[in-house]
């Protein structure tokens, strides 16, 4: 079912609205532009969000886009599980839109392709007439194409910064910390564990450069995504220190903003050695080394 959220008080959406059209698996840079058009109007502005339909997993998860859409000024979201809309026919698509929001503009990228058999285009909203249709070609960055793709490729391949220019923002992790083995405490070096979304796509794994802001401050941090090969532990963990926290921090909500990628996972000859690699680590996060 199709499931609306409110982000802003600017509820009365009888004069009409603004509609971004796509994906919106997040906000990269492509989306902020339609956003800003949309925007332009000075009606309520709303995006459609689409849930499932990707093996390979979303850049984030629903709740952590909603705190992306709110940051952004968007004014609602209307989330559309893909396993009810795939055989929709465009007619029937934009039929669910003008009924639930009222549209004035359809603001999209030239790509976007709606309906059964990605039928409808454009040039179908256009000929509707019923609603202003504003269409545009996918922004670039430094000659590459912005795009969901073009971030997971970046993301799988390590390259943190190349995939945040895109996003135009830091990719980043929401989750609750939860209790773990304390190895890190007892070196030293106490971590505050997450567990990554199955649904969420999966960057890299390695250790990486991150951010963590809590209780209005920012700390840096390094964070391993992956397995724990010098403990024999092979299951996937999100693992986060925060350089000059002291507290406790479980059951507590954080945002991993993952920076750069530091150096692969691999295996040490035990504590002290992995605790001397962990002190580096820290030491170039200090010095942006």
């Amino acid at each position: 079912m199709l499931k609306t959220v409110w982000l802003t008080e600017k509820r009365d959406i009888s004069q009409g609205t603004a509609m971004l059209l796509g994906g919106f698996d997040g906000l990269h840079l492509g989306h902020r532009f339609l956003l800003s058009r949309a925007k332009a109007s000075g009606l309520p502005v709303g995006l459609m969000t689409i849930v499932g339909g990707k093996s390979d997993g979303n850049l984030f998860t629903f709740s952590e886009r909603e705190k992306i859409f709110r940051e952004n000024g968007v004014d609602f979201v209307f989330e559309l599980p893909f396993a009810e809309i795939k055989d929709l026919t465009p007619t029937e698509f934009l039929g669910v839109l003008f009924r639930e929001f009222q549209p004035k503009l359809f603001v999209c990228g030239e790509d976007f392709r709606f309906g059964a058999g990605a039928a409808g285009t454009p040039e179908t909203l256009k000929a509707q007439g019923q609603v202003s249709v504003e269409s545009y070609p996918l922004v670039q960055y430094q000659g590459e194409k912005v795009s969901s793709t073009a971030i997971k490729r970046h993301l799988s391949a390590g390259e943190t910064e190349k995939a945040n220019a895109l996003l135009g923002e830091e990719f980043f992790l929401i989750g609750e910390v939860v209790r773990d083995r304390q190895v890190g405490r007892m070196m030293g070096f106490p971590t505050a564990n997450i567990v990554y979304p199955k649904e969420k796509y999966a960057l890299k794994k390695g250790v990486y450069e991150t951010r963590v802001t809590l209780d209005g401050k920012d700390y840096k941090g390094i964070t391993n995504y992956g397995a724990r090969p010098t403990f024999d532990d092979r299951t996937v963990v999100t693992e986060t220190y925060l350089d000059g926290f002291d507290g406790d921090l479980y059951g507590r909500t954080l945002c991993v903003r993952f920076v750069r990628f530091l150096r692969e996972i691999r295996k040490y000859g035990g504590a002290e050695e992995l605790k001397a690699q962990l002190t580096e680590d820290i030491r170039r996060v200090r010095e942006n080394d």
